[in-house]
This record gives structure tokens, C-alpha cells and sequence, in this order.
């Protein structure tokens, strides 16, 4: 037997040693991304009530705000630098008055501050058109609201973050109206995000605005641009969309199971190669699962953020484990972003003499969009009557109101004083009121419309003014649903032969919210009323009749029957 000399058996250790560490498992790799949904321009925090795993019954604080979400994602980037903060669109549009007076420039400048990276479009975003979009996220001063942009910044340059929207199609060119994906590199690993918008957009915004765009079908969009991410070298896919759904289940349950709504059919289509979903539009919290899928989304305003943390194998890029918390963003919970918390100082300071100009009395500390059984809102009566007010001198006999149209409760002070502040947070749309003639037989369509809408709930979205009233049967058919003999004005019938002239905010009367009724209707005329202006001066004139609004539930304008 031949023995091996000592030179001769190191070599060949060595090389064994080699062998093995090449075929040793590479550590996967940690990609986190923190998204924001839903944000409307709240700079500051505002009122949130949910509940939580960690607690019992429903739960009530202040939440979000631009300094306490920057505050928390500036501490997670120490734990990661590598972090990207995201948003699944509606950053921007029916905003507090402390954005939305700028023309939302705010918001924008302060999300940029805050490091957020790529976004989705909402159909916010297409509030004021198109062009004013392009203009938001390039910069500039030509806009469509000249009052507004460029006169908190002078210089306005636009959002520091990028928009994507691959289901949003330019007419004239055949393709997408701003970049449909972006590819970021993470510690070596090619993340592809994707962005899209519910396809109905064009149903809630104004029509006028979105002229030579196309919305198409979410699915198709997204899927369509995989194979060209996949030749730039993209491993891991994200998609960023607005569009949502709801659960019962509280909105920090891990891998919630009783997910419904739209984007369920959504994720069931996409490539099997998205393995994160990151949802918006609904307004309501959840950390989901979807066919082995993730799909998150936080709540509006800036309430909730969601954190997500992916395990990817470098080699493959294949994701191996995904984790996702929604974190309250309590204000105080991390030390200060000094520069956004001096951005938000400066707002305030600006905004604070307009905003908190005293209207009037209310009768009570929280006029609410709750709905009855029957789909009435004492808030939505309240505009509805303002709206009608406004417009009885030309001849306006109903006011009519969207659910929609309504971002926040009428909640005021201890002294009972509603502020500008608090009416603009309610409509921050910067809506007119808009007249026109419909006939008994158009309102009584108008009314069953309401349940032929994409997605519409099992109760009324339209409030209406004092005097009109009806009742509707909730096991009836979709279409049969209206008690014909109840639809009445004024104590009479409606003659589906007369003509009626009504009133409605201008999103309405384009047939928005997918009430092509309100878009049929005849001798229409922009009175060019401001919907905040009319309920500004309602309240006024109740407060000096000594008849301040508010009252604890509606007023059974609107009722059922079984």
C-alpha cells in the first residue's frame, strides 16, 4: 500500500473543502418595502377607530400624520437602508384643506421627504384631469387651477417619487399614459413593481378630465408586462394596485382568510410569478392570503402602514418566506424626521388662519355618515339640504348627494363651532352645483340605478333633500327595488310625465359614480356654487334661525320594506 505524502493530502483536503463551500446554500436574502395606501393629503393626523387583534372592542385615536408616518419609516431604514417605501395610489385628491388649498403640492413635497419611492396611480390622481397629473408628478405652474399650484412653492418641481399605471392607455400613442412598471435593485436582487388602477376609474372621476384614456382590464395589463421586466432582469414581482376589497376580520389578523371584493379575482389571474399584492381604494386594513398569494393593504389617511418582509434566494430569486404586519402609526412612537416635521410646521402655520375660521353652530360634536338600515345618512340630508338651498331661487326643487362625494364625519369642537377646516374635510373636492331637468320617470331609473352600479352595496349610496322621500324593497330584484307609490315630493307622487329640476354636485351630473341618468338629463346649467360654499352658508342661516344642524340619526327620508 502506497501512502500519499503529507504536501499531497493537504492539496486534496483543500480541495474538498472547495467542493463543498461551492455547493453550500446561499443565505437568502431580506427585502423589505413599507407601503401606504390611501393617503388623501392628511398631513396631519386625524381621528381612526378599528379593531385589533390586541384589544377588545372597537378602538378610538389619533393617527398618521406626514411627521409620525416619516418618523417611522426613517426608523425601520436604520434597520434596513435598503427599505423602499411604496403607495398603492390616491396620495393625493380629497385632501384637508391643508393640502388640497395648494393644489396638493404638500402632500406630494412631503411624501417626497419622506422617501417614498413609486406609487400607483388612484383615481384620485385623475381628479382634476390628466394634464394636471403630468403636471404633479413633473412640476411646473401651468395648471388647471391657477389659484392653487405654485403658490405654497413658488417653484414647484413635482413628486419626488414615480406614478405607474400599466392599465391606463394613451389613445393617441397605444400605449401607457405614464410608466407601467419600474425595476429596483436591492442588495443585488432585480425587484419589478407594478402599477394599476381599478378599471371603473373612468365611473368616478370626472369624464371631461380623462378625454383620450383608456382604462383597461387590470389582470391583462399586468401580466402583459411580465416577459419585458423578465428580459431586464427582474426576479422578484410586486404589484402596487388600487383597487380592494373587505373582511370582517380586524385589520392586523395574519393571513386573514374571508377576503371578498374585487381584487380576490384580481389575484386569482395574475402570473404566478407576483407573489405580493399590495391593494388600495377600499379604505379598510387587512394582511391577507389569496391562493398561497399576499395581499395587504393599510387603512386611509395615513392610519395604518403596512411592512412587508420578503426572503429571497439570491441565486434564483425565488421568494422563500413572506411577512407582513400593519403597524398603527401612533404619533410620538419614533423619534422625529426633523426635516418633514419642520415641512408640516410650515403648512400649518400657513393654512391655520384660513382653516380655522369659525362658520357656525352645530347642534352636535359629530355629524356622521352612518348609514341606516335604508342607506340615509344624517350628514348626507344635511348637504343634500344645502344643496337644495342653494338653489330653490332657480327653481331647484331636489338636492341630491353621493356617499362618495362625503370624506370625513362633520366632527367640531367642544364650544359646538364648525371651522372651514372642518366643512373643507368633509368636501375637499372643490365640487359646483350643478341644475337640471329630469323627469318623474328619469328619478325613478336614477333610483334603481343605485343598485346596478360595479360593486354596489345592498343600501343606498344617493342622500337626498327635505321633501323628497321613497322606500325601497331589499329582496326585490336589482331594477324593482323602488316602491313605486312611495317616490313622492313635497307629499305628492311623482308623475313619471312631469319634469322635475333638480340639482346635484358636477361629478354627478357628468353621470358619475355610474348614474348615467344624472348624464341623460336635460337644460343643465353650472351654477358655478361651490358644494362647501353651499353648506357653509346652510349652516350659517340655521345657526342664525337659532336651528343648528346635527341630530343622532336621519330623518327616514329614505326607507324599507320587506
Amino acid at each position: 500500500m502506497t501512502l500519499l505524502s503529507r504536501p499531497l493530502c493537504a492539496a486534496l483536503a483543500a480541495a474538498f473543502l472547495s467542493a463543498g463551500c461551492a455547493t453550500r446554500p446561499t443565505p437568502p436574502i431580506e427585502i423589505n418595502l413599507v407601503a401606504l395606501n390611501d393617503f388623501h393629503g392628511h398631513l396631519d393626523s386625524t381621528k381612526f377607530q378599528y379593531n385589533s387583534i390586541h384589544a377588545s372592542g372597537e378602538q378610538t385615536e389619533q393617527a398618521g400624520g406626514i411627521d409620525t408616518i416619516a418618523a417611522a419609516v426613517q426608523a425601520w431604514r436604520k434597520e434596513d437602508k435598503d427599505l423602499l417605501f411604496v403607495g398603492a395610489g390616491d396620495l393625493i385628491g380629497a385632501s384637508p384643506a391643508m393640502s388640497s388649498m395648494w393644489a396638493d403640492e404638500p402632500a406630494l413635497e412631503a411624501l417626497s421627504l419622506a422617501g417614498m419611492r413609486i406609487s400607483s396611480v388612484g383615481n384620485h390622481e385623475f381628479d382634476n384631469g390628466r394634464a394636471e397629473l403630468l403636471r404633479q408628478q413633473r412640476g411646473g405652474c401651468e395648471s388647471v387651477r391657477p389659484e392653487k399650484a405654485c403658490q405654497f412653492t413658488p417653484d414647484f418641481r413635482g413628486a419626488g417619487f414615480t406614478y405607474l399605471a400599466a392599465n391606463v392607455i394613451d389613445d393617441a400613442t397605444g400605449k401607457p399614459f405614464l410608466p407601467a412598471y419600474r425595476i429596483e435593485d436591492v442588495k443585488g436582487v432585480k425587484v419589478g413593481l407594478i402599477g394599476a388602477v381599478l378599471r371603473n376609474t373612468a365611473s368616478v372621476v370626472l369624464a371631461s378630465g380623462i378625454a383620450g384614456l383608456t382604462f383597461e382590464d387590470e389582470v391583462s395589463a399586468i401580466n402583459r408586462v411580465i416577459p419585458a421586466m423578465r428580459a431586464q432582469g427582474a426576479q422578484v414581482f410586486v404589484v402596487l394596485i388600487h383597487e380592494g376589497g373587505h373582511t370582517p376580520e380586524p385589520f392586523d389578523k395574519p393571513d386573514c382568510s374571508d377576503l371578498k371584493g374585487p381584487i380576490v379575482d384580481i389575484v386569482r389571474k395574475l402570473d404566478p410569478a407576483i407573489r405580493v399584492i399590495v391593494s388600495g381604494h377600499s379604505h379598510t386594513g387587512f394582511q391577507c392570503k389569496v391562493d398561497g398569494r399576499v395581499v395587504t393593504q393599510g387603512d386611509m389617511g395615513g392610519h395604518v402602514l403596512s411592512r412587508i418582509k420578503m426572503m429571497v434566494d439570491p441565486a434564483s430569486g425565488a421568494v422563500r418566506e413572506i411577512g407582513v404586519r400593519n403597524v398603527v402609526m401612533k404619533p410620538g412612537q419614533y423619534p422625529p424626521d426633523q426635516r418633514v416635521s419642520a415641512y408640516l410646521k410650515q403648512a400649518k402655520e400657513r393654512s391655520e388662519a384660513a382653516l380655522a375660521r369659525p362658520v357656525a353652530r352645530v347642534a352636535i360634536r359629530s355629524i356622521n355618515r352612518k348609514e341606516s338600515a335604508a342607506g340615509e345618512t344624517v350628514l348626507g340630508g344635511l348637504i343634500a339640504d344645502a344643496v337644495l338651498a342653494a338653489t330653490r331661487s332657480q327653481g331647484v326643487q331636489i338636492g341630491f348627494m353621493n356617499m362618495g362625494g362625503m370624506r370625513q364625519d362633520l366632527d367640531v369642537g367642544a364650544s359646538l363651532t364648525a371651522t372651514y377646516g372642518d366643512v373643507q374635510i368633509v368636501l375637499p373636492f372643490g365640487n359646483t352645483i350643478v341644475v337640471m331637468d329630469m323627469t318623474g320617470a328619469q328619478i325613478r331609473a336614477l333610483l334603481e340605478q343605485q343598485w346596478a352600479r360595479p360593486a354596489a352595496s345592498s343600501v343606498s349610496v344617493l342622500q337626498v333633500s327635505d321633501g323628497f322621500s321613497y322606500r325601497w324593497n331589499p329582496a326585490a330584484p336589482a331594477g324593482q327595488r323602488v316602491i313605486r307609490d312611495s317616490v313622492s315630493l313635497n307629499g305628492k307622487v311623482l308623475d313619471d310625465a312631469a319634469v322635475y329640476r333638480v340639482a346635484g354636485n358636477n361629478f354627478l351630473a357628468e353621470g358619475g359614480d355610474s348614474f348615467p341618468a344624472f348624464a341623460a338629463a336635460a337644460n343643465k346649467r353650472d351654477t358655478q356654487i361651490r358644494d362647501i360654499d353651499a353648506v357653509v352658508q346652510f349652516l350659517i342661516r340655521q345657526d342664525k334661525a337659532d336651528k343648528p344642524v346635527g341630530a343622532d340619526s336621519p330623518a327616514g327620508r329614505i326607507g324599507t320594506v320587506q
